[in-house]
């Protein structure tokens, strides 16, 4: 049994610069569920939104957002976190996360002198990415999810206030409520240990569900293994709503390829003039909006799925090489040495490219602080839905929304631990006594095969009611065989993430099914035109299961 503070589940962005927040106040632990850098934070390569240029403005970037969401979006959400903004990033830079400069060139006379602090981050280059009509997207070249979480990490080893437990899986979150005692909350976690094959018990006042997204519900994503939507199916468990789940974004350019495994390139590449162009060589944006490559990655990945289709092609492919060598091998030299790993010189070649799941919009209702429905349970991150994205994240927005988030998640929790009771002494350890390990582990392979395929065939870029109901019923059998084997036999990771999986995708699909109207990111065949009013998508889990 462990017993802290705080049990922050997840150790990307949001959950370690939570970590660091409140490890001045607090004994707090984080779990990863493999090595800590397995999660979708360290392969982020564009960077982080914030208005710093004198040219930009805190409005340009809230009707920016407000655009890309297609109407859905909580405006005074959206206002709080892009007001945030450069608050992050004078944090970050306080970290020493670091961010590319500018050139000399590029600062202007006297200016390249100045040293970059929180006080002055006019030094930082900008960069603009799809959606933005500025330049202002803060980065560390093209990796910098790694710059920002190496960053972190180093610093949340060396604090003392800090434990960060690897190969640890959280089943499920315990709540007072599911042990019959008075009062409500959270009180910890049940959390499966990968190396002893023991799930373990964590106590704690407060519980962060800071886990991520769940695009490996889909069969090609840019995500890592590890987005199995295990902090929502567990906040759904547990009685919390979620919404929107049925925004689901593909990103439009995942490099194509036998052997390049969920590999990302960057929409910061469109941002510096590389053009999209079916394989004759034609450039096919235009049609499909005025902003061209920079329009939105709702549009960009219908119109990148439209010409493959239509063509019959198996990619499409992006060209930078009227840029000059120097300038893409140091702009984005992470990219390059990857595509050269596979006889692509992005000098000189054009790059093949498809879409493939890249962010859940959706997720765990919470509110500007993280707080779910149930008390001293929060969920920040991709996990959350704060209402700042809408039917449609706009580039970059992710990064900068789990910076804020923790920044208030961190000062609710300074302000209620005093308050908050200590976790109760009866909390039970974690009963295997009637279940047998498993000699079918078949059963698991195959319905993540079956799973992940019927998600993109079903419930992919563009839907239709026919689909979306013949997945729907294979899912609740999908559903209910993976139950029956989790209730009679031994855990696993791969059952544990099944199970979350298998949940997070009906409710994908049940919330797919509600929206009668293409809007953003869903877009359905026989709906094809969007309401005139705008509402979120809400699901509440049924009692017998709180």
């Amino acid at each position: 049994m462990y017993d802290f503070d705080i049990l922050i589940i997840g150790s990307g962005a949001a959950g370690l610069s939570l970590a660091l927040k409140t490890a001045e106040f607090a004994r707090v632990a984080v779990l990863s569920k493999g090595t800590l850098s397995q999660g979708a934070t360290y392969w982020a390569q564009g960077g982080i939104a914030a208005v710093l240029d004198e040219n930009d403005s805190v409005d340009a970037h809230i009707a920016d957002t407000l655009d890309s969401g297609a109407g859905l979006c909580d405006v005074d959400m959206v206002r709080h976190i892009v007001e945030h903004s450069q608050e992050a990033i004078a944090w970050l830079v306080e970290q020493g996360v670091p961010f590319t400069l500018q050139t000399a060139e590029e600062a202007g006379a006297g200016a390249a002198s100045l040293p970059l602090n929180r006080d002055n981050l006019k030094p930082l280059h900008l960069t603009q990415e799809g959606g933005h009509s500025h330049r202002r997207i803060i980065h560390a070249t093209d990796a910098t999810g790694r710059a920002v979480f190496e960053t972190l990490r180093d610093r949340a080893l060396n604090h003392p206030g800090i434990s960060l437990f690897e190969n640890r899986l959280a089943v499920d979150v315990i709540t007072r409520e599911k042990l019959g005692l008075e009062g409500a909350g959270c009180v910890g976690a049940y959390v499966y240990c990968k190396e002893q094959e023991k799930v373990e018990l964590f106590r704690a006042r407060f519980v962060v569900l800071a886990s991520g997204g769940a695009s490996k519900a889909y069969l090609y994503t840019t995500n890592p293994d590890s987005a199995t939507g295990d902090g929502i199916a567990m906040a759904w468990r547990a009685g919390c709503p979620v919404a929107n789940m049925e925004f689901n974004q593909f990103h439009p350019t995942c490099l194509y390829h036998p052997h390049a495994r969920s590999f990302l390139i960057t929409e910061a590449l469109r941002g510096e003039g590389a053009t999209l162009e079916l394989p004759d060589g034609t450039r096919f944006m235009p049609a499909f909006d005025s902003r061209g490559e920079l329009a939105p990655r709702d549009i960009v990945a219908r119109a990148i799925d439209h010409e493959m289709k239509r063509l019959g092609c198996d990619c499409v492919y992006l060209n930078i090489t009227h840029k000059s060598a120097e300038f893409i091998t140091t702009h984005f030299p992470t990219i390059y040495s990857r595509c050269l790993d596979f006889g692509i010189d992005i000098t000189k070649d054009r790059i093949p490219v498809v879409p493939a799941a890249h962010y859940t919009c959706g997720g765990v209702v919470v509110d500007k602080v993280g707080q779910t429905s149930i008390t001293n349970l929060y969920a920040i991150g991709e996990t959350s839905c704060t209402g700042l994205h809408g039917a449609n994240r706009m580039a970059s927005n992710s990064l900068l929304e789990c910076f804020v988030l923790a920044f208030g998640a961190a000062d609710d929790i300074r302000a209620r631990l005093a308050t908050t009771p200590a976790v109760p002494d009866c909390i039970p350890d974690w009963d295997e006594s009637r279940v047998t390990r498993s000699q079918e582990e078949v059963v698991v392979s195959h319905n993540w095969d079956e799973l992940r395929r019927m998600m993109w065939d079903y419930v992919g870029i563009v839907r239709s009611d026919r689909r979306l109901q013949l997945a729907h019923k294979r899912i609740q059998l999908l559903e209910q065989e993976i139950y029956e084997h989790y209730r009679r036999h031994m855990i696993s990771r791969d059952l544990l993430e099944l199970r979350n999986l298998v949940l997070v995708a009906r409710l994908i699909i049940e919330s797919a099914l509600l929206r009668k109207e293409s809007r953003g990111l869903h877009f359905t065949r026989d709906y094809p035109d969007m309401l005139d009013v705008a509402s979120d998508t809400v699901l509440a889990p049924p009692q017998s299961q709180v």
